[in-house]
């Protein structure tokens, strides 16, 4: 299937695309329709392949370098139940936490990472996808995907927690091999508290921050706990993002920001992107509800009217443990991408579906 033509880019700015061909052992060279056949999940179902992003007509994607700690806290927030008591969202007992390999050390982690950064190599081998590490890159994917829509994907690739970073000295290392974006927490890291765990930079931390100032690293702030992300808006002057995250008060978890934090992004030419998973767009409806796009609008107005005009996008994380039946109803697969056009006015489509993240990349990238 050919996608619709489009002028303007489109970007996803979270994909967790090498842990599930890695961690996983999704081949994610496969028509979708074939990996649904192979896996038969009744949760998590996949959203995401190559030939399903060409379908979907996305120019680019933040791919991650995800490695999953052995030591895991719940990431969904509470929902709000009957009268206003509070309960737990289900487990659901993910995939990624059954058979994907966990680390308990730096060198576990940095060994994952790498793993991972090898598979996108080997993507841009095979002509599935373009490393992005540049403006003038940029550019010319640019010109490539618009002489064809089965021209790679581009990839800018950013790593999901910095514990693969074995000491500050070797973010240097991490940009030469085309890491472009880097979040100090998933959860608590060696370097900052994350998502349910709660706390400033720790002093290795600090030097993290200096040291991707220093080489021009982006810092994506999504996942950082709240004295972290106080600390890195003091002392990190490069370019920012949230990658992934909604509006706190919409949905009441340290997962998402807060609309002073949103307001000082947007002081800052940060874009935000919108996550789609369920609980993370309404808490009342968990994993298991239903959520439609006029959720995602009520996100994208609120986060809009806090970091301003055009610095709203998509970072879905699908697949990110979540799959079709944990996403809005109106999202059965990947190439369903351009729906989320209609959760904002005509007027905000470019912008939100794309525009905001490249124009972003066009400030935060290196020239060459």
């Amino acid at each position: 299937m050919d996608p619709a033509p489009t002028q303007d880019p489109l970007v996803d700015a979270h994909l967790d695309l090498a842990f599930n061909a890695v961690g996983l052992a999704r081949d994610l060279t496969l028509p979708l329709d074939e990996l649904r056949a192979a896996e038969a999940r009744t949760s998590e179902t996949a959203m995401v392949t190559w030939p399903e992003l060409r379908a979907a007509g996305i120019d680019l994607v933040f791919g991650t370098l995800f490695a999953k700690p052995a030591k895991k806290q719940e990431m969904q927030p509470a929902a709000s139940g009957e009268g206003g008591t509070e309960k737990r969202v289900r487990s659901a007992g993910s995939e990624r936490d059954r058979i994907a390999p966990s680390y308990r050390n730096a060198e576990e982690a940095h060994d994952q990472a790498r793993a991972q950064l090898d598979w996108y190599r080997s993507m841009e081998a095979e002509g599935w996808a373009r490393l992005v590490t540049s403006r003038a890159e940029l550019e010319a994917l640019r010109a490539e995907r618009a002489a064809s829509w089965k021209a790679p994907v581009g990839v800018v690739v950013l790593m999901e927690g910095a514990d693969p970073v074995r000491e500050p000295a070797e973010v240097g290392w991490w940009w030469e091999q085309g890491v472009r974006v880097i979040g100090p927490a998933w959860q608590a890291t060696r370097y900052a508290g994350g998502t349910r765990a709660p706390g400033p930079l720790t002093p290795l931390g600090r030097e993290l921050v200096d040291a991707m100032r220093e080489v021009g690293m982006a810092l994506d702030v999504s996942h950082l706990a709240d004295e972290s992300l106080a600390e890195v808006l003091e002392r990190f002057d490069g370019p920012l993002l949230a990658s992934h995250s909604n509006a706190r008060a919409l949905v009441p978890t340290d997962r998402h920001l807060s609309d002073d934090v949103l307001k000082a992004l947007g002081e800052r030419g940060a874009v935000v992107g919108l996550v789609l998973g369920n609980p993370f767009l309404d808490p009342a409806a968990g994993r298991d509800g239903s959520v439609d796009l006029r959720r995602v609008g009520k996100h994208f107005e609120h986060v809009r009217s806090r970091v301003g005009k055009g610095r709203v996008g998509i970072g879905s994380d699908l697949d990110g443990g979540f799959g079709a039946e944990e996403t809005p109803v109106e999202l059965t697969r990947g190439a369903d991408f351009v729906r989320l056009g209609e959760a904002v006015r005509a007027e905000q489509r470019a912008s939100f579906l794309g525009t905001a993240w490249w124009s972003w990349l066009e400030r935060s990238l290196p020239a060459t």
